[in-house]
């Protein structure tokens, strides 16, 4: 990360890739960012939950809230 990028800079470039996200839960999920707002809300298409790396279910088109995302990054 530059100097001059700010966390929404990086938001928009993973935009329609793949993202690993950690729940407050402790659940993992995997994705294609669709989309995200202000509040970090994020849209994942090809939705997974992982458990060790493996899928342990399918779970499509989901809405996860911001105020439960411990951390995204590339899958």
């Amino acid at each position: 990360m530059s100097n001059n990028e700010r966390p929404f800079d990086l938001l928009n470039k993973a935009v329609g890739q793949k993202v690993l996200v950690r729940l407050k839960s402790n659940m993992n999920i995997r994705g294609r960012m669709a989309s995200f707002d202000a509040h970090m809300n994020i849209v994942l298409e090809e939705a997974e939950e992982l458990d060790g790396g493996d899928t342990k279910a399918k779970l499509g088109t989901i809405l996860l809230r911001g105020g439960n995302i411990i951390f995204i990054s590339p899958a």
